[in-house]
């Protein structure tokens, strides 16, 4: 158990809980209880100088002053302190999965070659590359921007021409155009669009979008 301090500012004044810092993070993505991270049940204005706040503050500011229920609107809509060990384990997790992805997705354009995840690491540290708090997905163009200078880098692609009916445009749109090369409105209402897929995650590509549709999206792999 790591003990921290979760904390919110309501009214222009600070408010602050001790709880355990992993369950408190679970908390904060929808797992758990607030019984598994609060660690005592006092609402603090500072805690370090044993402030607490008084029920007027707590009635003014949450509209209530059961402790439970205010420790819940604290995790979920506030700041959970982590400490530097938790950020550097979440740091090295991140470097981790977008090593994977170039692994899995890339290749050496010079030779044809995948990259070893030594070498992507190597390239990397090298470029002084800062992983961000997003989706990895998200910032791998950027990423690759950054390390070609030290490592000659391509995503592996596969084409795939892809036609969405009508009646499911509006969830797969989203999906389907992450990818697209072109896009095409057909007359009876269905989408055409010409995407490019990294080799890597194909599959799951596929399985999200037959999951979507039903099994209804017609999907045709175009040689390149």
């Amino acid at each position: 158990m790591t003990q921290t301090i979760a904390r919110i500012k309501r009214e222009g004044k600070h408010f602050e809980i001790v709880v355990d810092m992993e369950a408190a993070l679970d908390f904060k993505k929808g797992k758990g209880s607030v019984a598994e991270f609060l660690l005592t049940e006092t609402i603090f204005t500072d805690s370090k100088k044993g402030n607490v706040a008084s029920q007027k503050e707590l009635q003014e500011c949450f509209q209530t002053t059961d402790s439970n229920a205010i420790a819940e609107k604290i995790v979920k809509n506030g700041e959970v302190l982590v400490t530097q060990e938790k950020r550097d384990e979440d740091q090295e997790r991140r470097i981790k999965q977008v090593i994977d992805f170039l692994v899995t997705n890339t290749i050496n354009p010079q030779n044809g070659h995948p990259h070893t995840a030594e070498r992507i690491k190597n390239a990397i540290n090298e470029a002084h590359v800062h992983i961000k708090n997003i989706p990895i997905e998200n910032q791998i163009p950027e990423i690759m921007s950054a390390i070609s200078s030290k490592l000659p880098i391509k995503i592996e692609t596969r084409k795939v021409k892809i036609i969405v009916p009508a009646i499911h445009t509006g969830k797969a749109y989203g999906l389907v155009t992450q990818y697209k090369e072109t896009e095409n409105w057909l007359n009876d209402g269905s989408l055409e669009v010409i995407a490019s897929i990294p080799s890597g995650l194909i599959m799951e590509f596929y399985d999200k979008l037959n999951s979507m549709t039903h099994g209804s999206v017609i999907t045709e792999e175009v040689k390149q």
